[in-house]
């Protein structure tokens, strides 16, 4: 049954995967016949064809490994320098810029000459190649509010889940209390669980996050209004200096680094905590700058990525996770002995995650990503607006067949990467807990 559930779970999986990149690839192709540019292939997946079907002049089509996705437009690049589309170099990286613009042109037909790409204004192209992206974060929004708004978020409340009876410096890691160590404050002031923490020091609170900064700014006296039974009580409590777990501003903590702060020495509750449509934006907010962060930090986490594949090292839950490791993740969410809601919901927002980080990775200003083409035509409306406005030669398209060397380059590199993400959750994967 267990195996039965965890295949099912894959298969859910790579379902939401084909819809992503179906989506996705839908944003590009809508646009660019929107704007007339032919469009020749639309295929989610790569490989070996497994079904298509030509409709009008598009062949829509699924191939065999479910790992992208493309549609192929007419007239990616413009002629080269001479006008000519197809040329020999005996310069290796010359023949790649060659070979590139050779193939934006390999299908074209007679009356595509005004249905090419490169020939539509730069917004236009800006438009058709940020689409993709755009599909993604729309769907990833889409799924984030549906699931917070109509299931809810679990977060950490103001409400008591345990009383800590003593003080324990959190460096210890320890949780048994030994004689000499002193009653904790929350303990004292007769704190119990399942109270609810309204007020502090006079101020209504009703977030955790804001009610954590409060108890760590304080030491000394202070007042803590509580619900109990539908009663609201006052307690006096009497803060002390502590070593506690340094947080990182975004609710979590610091792993190894501790700081010394007000300590009253209780755990809160979490709850699955329905949102509203402003805090929905809020916490889409917080995600997308994590994910932000994230790509930043990429770089920085290959060396315990590496050891993590080929080595002893652990593999961090905040590691890079592919297509293989989210498959593998959604398979043990099936197995789980959850309820069938809460199942859905986790699989609902590993869609969501894999949606929101399509769109950020796509948006890098890298060629052959989106991003390097939307910059390609930005790059290009500058040179021709400034050409204008001081009378001088339109400099015309931006070549930006010039740049497929350096895509190699990239492209190269995001292969390397894949990999060994690849081997990382093949050998020691991402589990959750």
């Amino acid at each position: 049954m267990i195996l039965l559930m965890t295949v099912l779970g894959i298969l859910v999986f790579v379902f939401g995967l084909l819809v992503s990149i179906a989506w996705h690839e839908l944003g590009h192709l809508s646009t660019a016949k929107l704007f007339g540019i032919r469009v020749p292939q639309y295929m989610v997946g790569f490989g070996p064809t497994i079904w298509s079907r030509k409709k009008g002049d598009t062949e829509y089509g699924i191939k065999a490994i479910p790992a992208g996705g493309y549609i192929r437009m007419i007239g990616m690049f413009p002629p080269g320098e001479d006008g000519r589309i197809t040329a020999r170099s005996t310069s290796p990286w010359r023949s790649m810029i060659e070979d590139a613009r050779s193939a934006a042109y390999e299908e074209l037909e007679p009356g595509d000459e005004t249905r090419l790409f490169y020939t539509r204004k730069p917004w236009k192209r800006v438009i058709v190649m940020f689409a993709g992206p755009f599909m993604n974060l729309v769907l990833a929004l889409a799924v984030f509010f549906g699931v917070w708004m109509t299931f809810g978020v679990n977060m950490q409340t103001t409400a008591v889940r345990s009383v800590t009876p003593c003080v324990i410096q959190q460096s210890q890691n320890r949780d048994v209390c030994r004689a000499g160590d002193p009653v904790a404050p929350a303990k004292a002031a007769g704190l119990r669980a399942d109270d609810k923490i309204v007020a502090f020091d006079g101020e209504r609170v009703d977030d955790w996050s804001v009610l954590q900064e409060r108890i760590r700014a304080t030491v000394g006296p202070a007042t803590l209004t509580v619900l109990r039974d539908g009663r609201e009580l006052t307690l006096k409590a009497t803060l002390i200096p502590n070593q506690v777990a340094k947080t990182n501003g975004e609710g979590g903590y610091v792993e190894g680094q501790y700081v010394t702060a007000g300590f009253l020495g209780f755990t809160p509750k979490t709850e699955t905590v329905q949102l509203g449509f402003g805090e929905s934006v809020d916490h889409m907010g917080e995600m997308v700058d994590a994910g932000v962060q994230g790509l930043l930090k990429l770089p920085s986490k290959i060396p315990a990525l590496w050891d993590a594949a080929f080595g002893d090292g652990p593999r961090e839950a905040d590691s890079p996770m592919g297509i293989v490791g989210a498959a593998r993740i959604s398979g043990e969410i099936a197995t789980l002995d959850i309820p069938a809601t809460d199942r859905m919901v986790f699989f609902l927002q590993l869609i969501g995650f894999f949606n929101l980080s399509l769109f950020l990775f796509n948006m890098l200003p890298l060629l052959p990503l989106d991003g390097g083409h939307i910059a390609g035509a930005l790059w290009e409306s500058l040179r021709r607006n400034l050409a204008r406005l001081f009378k001088r030669p339109d400099p015309g398209p931006f070549d930006v067949a010039k740049l497929m060397p350096v895509a190699y380059v990239v492209a190269g590199i995001f292969v390397c990467f894949t990999l060994l993400v690849l081997v990382a959750d093949v050998v020691n994967p991402v589990k959750i807990s």
